[in-house]
């Protein structure tokens, strides 16, 4: 089957799944041995099975998706054999540079499968933050010229698919993209073993939310971290109007929050960040370091793992984060594990000179019936920016 642009026909609802592992093999068998990217919630399944499958040096969880690109880039000029990098398609805008400089055809030709998971597909109900970017996914594809089809989740048609689509990276030198639908993959558990921190992270932000001044903001990063201070604030009747949570554009939390430091010099901004956030545009630290104030706190909540899309592990563990932030201009920087040491260094962030970074070390994991913000964003940017006339 020639890669078009998207128009496979097989959707039965959902009412097959494809099994990760299988998958899998239809890659390796297709001649791909190298694999790396971002995981997505449409992904995880086979993301955990390439996880638990594949070494080190055949598999690597980027910082972000123009991370994975260049990785891509190397590993191909180093065997001419064709990688695959995968990622949600929030991700696309980062990769839009390293493909259209280096990786096109009309530059370097690097032939790469990206799979990508299609959040917010039309007709799909999907939450707000998806449905702009997944109804323009394929515009996105379009415009950057790089041909895609739609997995299906029957195996036979899905091993056609992929084979064409490796072809077709091969033989242009340049990306083809494999969409993956909601509900395209059946169960994958991974046996990645976390280690066991006093805290799980929503103790640790119940505690910061419950530790900080009254009048002080908070910017909360992507994913479960954001739905875990909503739903504390609404189970406690507290005001959500504190709070900015942000719901997309993963990595920019500490950059909302610096943005706001900076005009409101006279109250308390706090950052409520998560490790793989954090790593994916780590250079925000040393702009944080060099431009934030005293009133400006930095937590990064460290479970090690990219909790809101399947729990696959990031790299946060095995590195010093504060370290890393003394090292980028904060002026105290330190790493805690109980609710106890939170407490105490928020009170002791208000009586030093800021800025502050504060890492806190927390099980991995969640509660299944965790639920989502109940307002839009639209309601929560208002009642944001009334409370910061107040």
């Amino acid at each position: 089957m020639y890669v078009d642009k998207g128009n496979s026909q097989h959707d039965p609802g959902n009412q097959i799944m494809l099994n990760a592992e299988d998958y899998l093999t239809v890659l390796q068998d297709g001649g791909i041995s190298f694999f790396c990217g971002v995981p997505d919630s449409l992904l995880k399944q086979i993301c955990a099975c390439i996880t638990d499958t594949l070494s080190a040096k055949d598999h690597i969880i980027t910082a972000n998706e123009g991370a994975a690109v260049g990785l891509a880039i190397g590993y191909h000029l180093a065997t001419g054999e064709v990688p695959l990098v995968y990622m949600q398609n929030s991700g696309l805008g980062n990769v839009v540079n390293p493909f259209m400089s280096l990786a096109s055809p009309e530059v370097y030709g690097i032939p790469v499968v990206m799979l990508i998971g299609w959040r917010g597909r039309p007709g799909v109900k999907d939450e707000p933050q998806h449905v702009h970017q997944g109804r323009v996914t394929q515009a996105m594809l379009d415009s950057m010229d790089i041909p895609y089809v739609v997995l299906s989740d029957d195996i036979d048609t899905a091993r056609e698919d992929t084979k064409s689509a490796i072809a077709k990276a091969k033989e242009t030198n340049g990306s083809v993209a494999i969409l993956v639908k909601k509900g395209t993959f059946d169960a994958y558990k991974m046996t990645h073993n976390f280690p066991d921190f006093p805290l799980e992270r929503e103790e640790a932000i119940i505690e910061i939310a419950n530790s900080i001044e009254a009048n002080a903001a908070v910017v909360c990063t992507t994913g479960m971290p954001s739905r875990e201070l909503f739903e504390h604030r609404a189970r406690t009747g507290a005001r959500h109007e504190t709070d900015f949570l942000t719901v997309g554009g993963m990595g920019h939390a500490s950059q909302i929050a610096l943005g706001m430091a900076l005009q409101q010099s006279n109250r308390p901004i706090y950052c409520i960040d998560g490790d793989g956030a954090a790593l994916m545009h780590m250079g925000s630290l040393t702009i944080s370091g060099t431009n934030a104030g005293s009133n400006f706190t930095h937590f990064i909540v460290n479970n090690g793992a990219h909790e809101s899309v399947g729990g696959q592990p990031t790299v946060g563990l095995d590195i010093d984060f504060p370290a890393i932030a003394k090292a980028s201009g904060y002026n105290h920087a330190v790493r805690v594990t109980t609710a106890a040491e939170i407490k105490s260094e928020i009170e002791n962030a208000r009586t030093i000179d800021g800025p502050v970074f504060i890492e806190v070390l927390v099980k991995a994991g969640h509660r299944i019936d965790i639920g989502r913000p109940t307002t839009t964003p639209a309601e929560n940017k208002a009642a944001l920016m009334a409370f910061l006339k107040s």
